[in-house]
């Protein structure tokens, strides 16, 4: 059996770009998105990644766009990208969501048409939808819940792939069994090992009593390990779902965990950064 740490969490294989990435979706918006490396590299060695692991993965969220450098009162830190925040700001909207659509809300379907010449923009695109969680309702139809509809709206302005899509909603009206079609547009078996795989690692903590510094170490590896779950199962209507569904179990414990752990983990952050 694996250790695991006071908050009975078995350690996790998170990369630590996707820690920082959570680090900073929790404590530094609010503060205007800077963090000094300093703070950082503390906070992150709570979490058991080196300092040599947090410098080399910053400098990656660099090359990639999400963080920019900048030195405040002296201080060399990394503050979060306008891109950065624009999809923090996408991913709150799905990872903080507790309700499930409904039947009634209807679909929304994306088709998209590419020119040969930007062939590579449909692989973008298609790698997008599947992160967005789409399912693929037939070749070149994509379908996900209707209420995604904004949020798909804004990726593809944000990377001007919107002139080659269009979005639809609307109901199915028929043919067969729609439960029986949504099994087939998303695959439940793998997303229900998903949901165990975190029950598993996470589970436990609801039984314990971290002091701070431990409830940010929990918070921050539950909600890494969280945020990618409702990507992949994008609120599903329950009523399409295989009967006691694992992901209602799973958001249940996860937003029961962050209600413990979210007041003492910030609290945490906010004596670290005043040193």
């Amino acid at each position: 059996m694996p250790d695991t740490d006071e908050a009975g969490t078995a350690p996790r294989a998170a990369q630590p770009r996707h820690l920082i990435v959570t680090v900073y979706g929790l404590y530094a918006r609010s503060d205007g998105g800077w963090l000094s490396v300093a703070s950082l590299i503390e906070l992150l060695g709570v979490l058991s990644v080196d300092e040599p692991a947090v410098r080399s993965s910053i400098s990656r969220l660099k090359r990639r766009g999400i963080l920019v450098a900048r030195r405040h009162g002296g201080a060399a830190g990394y503050e979060l990208s306008a891109d950065g925040l624009a999809i923090l700001r996408e991913g709150d909207d799905r990872i903080f969501r507790r309700e499930r659509a409904t039947p009634a809300d209807g679909w929304m379907l994306a088709v998209f048409s590419v020119p040969e010449a930007e062939r590579h923009k449909r692989h973008i695109l298609r790698s997008q939808l599947t992160r967005l969680g789409f399912g693929t309702a037939a070749p070149g139809v994509w379908i996900a819940p209707a209420h995604l509809h904004g949020a798909t709206a804004d990726m593809l302005r944000r990377l001007e792939l919107d002139p080659y899509a269009d979005l639809f909603r609307g109901d199915h009206l028929a043919f067969g069994d729609l439960a029986a079609k949504v099994r087939g547009w998303w695959d439940l078996e793998e997303l229900e090992r998903h949901y165990r795989e975190f029950l598993d690692a996470h589970a436990p903590a609801r039984h314990r009593a971290p002091d701070d510094r431990t409830a940010f170490a929990g918070y921050v590896r539950v909600l890494t390990d969280w945020r990618r779950l409702p990507y992949l199962d994008p609120g599903l209507p329950v009523e399409l779902l295989p009967e006691d569904w694992i992901g209602i179990r799973a958001a249940d414990l996860f937003f029961d965990l962050r209600s413990r752990l979210e007041e003492p983990a910030r609290a945490y952050v906010r004596k670290t950064i005043a040193g």
